[in-house]
């Protein structure tokens, strides 16, 4: 995360929420469709609970498949008021449990939510998912708001009040009508979302007053660290105190402020770059490489099913404006429906058999690869649902396939060492990936530390070519509750790197890396691509010999391979705050070979208040150090034309 001196250690979090609304089950399709053409149905057993007669009479007593205890389901013929409660527990529960084990995810049945007179309003908490079951994001509406405020963490929750620590988050699918009725007049000027990493908005149509990404009505200081929009319809948006942000294939009305890094991809209605870097905006007509995230939506005749969207090129705009977002459907007859007591040799059998998998919320201890083989398999997972790393074990193993689509995991390492915590393909292997359907990871997070002890040597590791990562936050902990000096945590929480692309032809749109203690990101693939890239370096090296490169003072944020000749960098920032020990040196932010092929678009360093980054890229730019701080140093495009 990004953080500033005002930042205060964090105790233990709140216990959290344990009961929620269980859903039934019912039928569900045995094949796959594309094009939105549905499967016929199979049964599907299971037993159905007694929910009542507040159903509606379409629906009878099945609200769905059972998808666990975690998982609650609301109909829109349920009162505002009980669903209003449910929520608002909920967000009780969880609005201070950074590092607690509860997961959820809320859906909501196609319909209409809150009216004019009484509006939903609904505030998301830790490891909370918020997410509509309709086709498109126009089938389930909200006349309310769904929101994110300051989270203080002084003066008995009256100080320190700002958004650096909320995390873990997913809204997505669903419109929001803004409603603020009953809301004073500072809150009822816009719908709040002020997040940080790990944070995602997908398929939102939202209309009425402001989108703020900052929380401008808690006391200060107000700070925001980042996050992540995708094919989104939005009103004009605040980003106020935001560092850096990424707003991918979207519409947006408006866009008003920006701190450091503020990238716009594909985005209808984007701010230009022409003054760069005041204001810091980065522009890129359109993406890439892009895939939308699956979900899960309910047919017209009631039955679950899950949306795999197509891999595209050259995208601009939202990917359902036109109707169904181009892709497959699966019926999640087709997916073995996984529970964290379930054992990884049951799950390994299950997608033998060429089932997908559906991972309802929870912590699973894996202490044995999860092994991913066939070609197109859809890992899904609803509420934050965690891999937590056992035995040194590699939690999620993808093999050397195209089309494997991994979305919605957070993994997490263990206190025995992994060698990685997610591998895409075998390392020195043959890669057989496809540029039309590229293995994509969307919303997959990683922790080094944080709940736990934490240790492994490469977070992420991409050896598969043609692999696109979606929007990932890879963070080495600079705090937790382990009960760890920051000392203590540069020898006890280990990761060397955080993520090691390989690969050739790898895209990666949203990749935040934080705080490992070599190379942060380490791309040695050919032909790479990065739009945002946000990074900062650890906070924790005790000494300027425990951060040395060889005679090399430290390692920069961004390490391009010294025998790649092509690779492409657009909005990028490395950022130094060595609490441990100030008088650390880094000798550059990004590090790459000269070659013409090798382009740095908009990069920049910065000092937080502690430590330097003697120059942006290769000995270019100016020191980033505390005779600046909080200043950027800036390099618009490397090598100079």
């Amino acid at each position: 995360m990004t953080t500033h001196p005002a930042r205060r250690r964090l105790g233990r979090a709140l216990t959290t929420l344990g009961v929620v609304l269980a859903t039934a089950v019912m039928a569900a399709g045995t094949a796959g469709a594309t094009d939105g053409t549905e499967a016929a149905p199979a049964a599907h057993g299971g037993g159905v609970p007694n929910l009542g007669p507040d159903l509606g009479p379409d629906l009878g007593p099945d609200l769905g498949p059972d998808l666990g205890p975690d998982v609650t389901v609301f109909d829109p013929s349920m009162p505002v008021a009980d669903i209003q409660a449910t929520l608002d527990a909920a967000h009780a529960a969880q609005v201070d449990a950074e590092m607690s084990t509860a997961r959820h995810a809320y859906l909501f049945r196609p319909g209409t939510y809150g009216t004019a007179e009484h509006p939903l309003q609904i505030k998301v908490g830790y490891y909370t998912e918020i997410a509509g079951l309709g086709a498109s994001p126009t089938d389930v509406v909200i006349n309310g708001k769904i929101e994110v405020y300051n989270r203080c963490l002084a003066d008995g929750g009256t100080g320190n009040c700002l958004a650096l620590v909320n995390f873990w988050r997913t809204l997505s699918n669903l419109s929001i009508r803004v409603n603020a009725a009953g809301q004073d007049g500072c809150r009822s000027s816009a719908n709040f979302w002020a997040v940080s990493q790990a944070v995602s908005l997908r398929r939102l149509d939202v209309s009425g007053g402001t989108f703020s990404l900052m929380d401008y009505c808690t006391a200060g200081p107000q700070y925001a660290s980042g996050g992540f929009i995708a094919d989104s319809r939005l009103p004009s948006v605040t980003n106020g105190s935001q560092q850096q942000w990424l707003t991918r294939d979207s519409e947006i009305a408006g866009w008003s402020n920006g701190v450091w890094n503020q990238v716009f991809s594909g985005v209808v209605g984007a701010p230009e770059e022409s003054a760069f870097p005041n204001p810091p905006y980065t522009t890129l007509d359109t993406t890439p490489v892009s895939r939308e995230k699956p979900f899960l939506y309910t047919d017209a005749r009631g039955r679950y099913q899950v949306r795999v969207p197509a891999a595209r090129r050259g995208t601009r705009g939202v990917s359902w404006a036109n109707g169904l977002t181009p892709g497959r459907t699966l019926p999640l007859g087709d997916f073995f429906v996984a529970r964290p007591s379930d054992p990884v040799q049951v799950i390994n059998s299950q997608l033998a058999r060429g089932k997908h998998l559906l991972l309802t919320p929870g912590v699973y201890d894996i202490a044995r690869s999860i092994e991913v083989r066939r070609p197109g398999t859809v890992v899904l997972g609803l509420g934050h649902a965690t891999l937590t790393a056992a035995r040194g074990s590699i939690p999620l193993d993808v093999a050397d396939v195209p089309g494997v689509v991994v979305a919605g995991v957070t993994i997490d390492a263990g206190e025995q060492k992994s060698p990685a915590l997610l591998r895409v393909g075998k390392p020195h292997g043959r890669s057989r990936g496809a540029a039309a359907d590229p293995t994509t990871l969307s919303d997959v997070y990683f922790r080094v530390g944080g709940p736990h002890v934490g240790r492994t040597d490469v977070a992420l590791e991409v050896n598969s070519d043609h692999v696109l990562i979606d929007h990932t936050w890879v963070w080495r902990a600079d705090h937790g509750v382990e009960g760890l000096t920051d000392t203590q945590r540069w020898n006890t929480n280990l990761g060397r790197n955080g993520a090691v692309i390989n690969g050739d032809h790898v895209t990666a749109t949203g990749l935040f890396v934080e705080h490992f203690q070599q190379y942060n990101t380490v791309w040695n693939g050919e032909d790479g691509t990065t739009v945002l890239y946000q990074n900062e370096l650890p906070y924790d090296p005790p000494t300027q010999a425990d951060w040395m490169n060889g005679d090399v003072e430290g390692y920069a944020g961004y390490k391009v391979g010294d025998r790649v000749r092509t690779h492409r960098l657009y909005g990028a920032g490395v950022y130094v705050f060595n609490q441990n020990n100030p008088q650390i040196h880094t000798e550059n932010g990004f590090e790459v070979p000269a070659a013409p092929g090798v382009k740095l678009h908009h990069i920049m360093t910065v000092n937080l208040s502690a430590g330097t980054i003697d120059h942006v890229v290769n000995g270019v730019g100016e020191a980033a150090d505390t005779g600046k701080v909080g200043v950027p140093v800036y390099v618009t495009d490397h090598p100079a034309p």
